[in-house]
């Protein structure tokens, strides 16, 4: 798997509020309307300039507070295909895998917003082809890069029926 797309810089402690402030929670069934909202305090219109195969790059500690699961289901729906990250709250990256965005824990120094990137998610290398660099990242385990390929949890379970061992 090898996803490409431009940068958006988050810094550190992106919290479930800020992807999807609290105000916005009565939209939870209504996921087209909530989308529009993402990033909303933090990046006004973020909806509107994301394109499909973008990337997020956080710092430490993305996703932490509440276990929303609408927090990284509505970024992958805005367009988003993959988060970096120098670490992830426990729940939002097992969130992540789960709608099928890939979340990748990596050293995101000299990744500025606006940076063409090329993850190679099987490989663990993740190329700046903006400046040349080059970082590597434990790749994710095979059954979360099956759990990516089939498009998340729920497309997994429908094809196999429950976890293949």
């Amino acid at each position: 798997m090898i996803l490409k797309g431009k940068v958006w810089k988050f810094g550190d402690n992106i919290s479930t509020d800020h992807i999807i402030p609290g105000r916005f929670y009565h939209l939870r069934s209504n996921l087209e309307e909530l989308k529009k909202h993402v990033f909303e305090d933090i990046s006004p219109g973020f909806c509107k300039k994301v394109k499909k195969g973008d990337i997020i790059v956080g710092g430490k500690n993305f996703g932490l507070g509440s276990s929303r699961e609408h927090a990284p289901l509505i970024i992958k729906m805005a367009g988003i295909d993959a988060i970096i990250a120098t670490s992830f709250a426990r729940i939002f990256y097992r969130n992540a895998i789960n709608v099928g965005l890939a979340a990748i824990i990596c050293n995101t120094d000299g990744i500025n917003e606006g940076d063409s990137l090329e993850i190679r998610v099987d490989d663990g290398m993740l190329v700046n082809k903006t400046t040349g660099d080059e970082k590597s990242f434990s790749p994710l385990s095979s059954i979360m890069r099956t759990i990516l390929n089939e498009g998340g949890l729920d497309h997994y379970i429908a094809r196999y029926g429950g976890f293949k061992i």
